[in-house]
């Protein structure tokens, strides 16, 4: 796969809208064959909307967006760049959906699901092959994360073991 920079970049840009918007600034966007087939950002993170909730997260609202188009696109052939590590909850759905390759900026101290030693699992996770890349522009995920982390409008995870490794970088 080529232009791992431009497809990042479109990521952040994502994450970059969230942040403006007051959310946790987190993009995600699905490539197939140099050609973005879906996209999402953080939504629902802000204390002051009665929708708060853990379950929209950037990867699980563009692998909706992919399902919802009815693709015929092989899913292990999708390359997925998220402007931070993916979540256990994320990292695990997008590989039982047949994601493979996964390229992220920012590691997550507090959640990240891409160190889970799949080996050790049971058979359904533990002969899977997949491909996880991180640190891709990952200084310039870490100041979007600065930025939220620094807003004290912005409640989301304030104080967390994430707010403070990210804070003291």
């Amino acid at each position: 796969m080529k232009n791992h920079e431009k497809y990042m970049q479109i990521a952040l840009a994502q994450a970059h809208e969230a942040l403006e918007q007051g959310e946790f600034p987190v993009g995600a966007v699905f490539v197939h064959q140099d050609q973005i087939v879906a996209s999402g950002k953080r939504l629902h993170t802000r204390e002051q909307t009665e929708s708060v909730n853990e379950i929209d997260h950037a990867e699980i609202l563009a692998l909706r967006d992919l399902l919802a188009k009815d693709s015929a696109i092989p899913m292990g052939e999708i390359v997925v760049y998220a402007t931070m590590e993916p979540c256990l909850m994320c990292y695990s759905t997008m590989l039982l959906n047949g994601i493979r390759n996964i390229i992220y900026a920012y590691e997550d101290v507090m959640g990240g699901g891409c160190n889970l030693p799949l080996e050790r699992l049971n058979p359904l996770y533990a002969e899977m092959k997949v491909c996880v890349t991180p640190h891709m522009f990952r200084q310039q995920s870490l100041e979007l994360f600065k930025q939220f982390f620094s807003n004290p409008e912005n409640l989301y995870w304030k104080d967390s073991l994430l707010a403070n490794y990210t804070l003291s970088q």
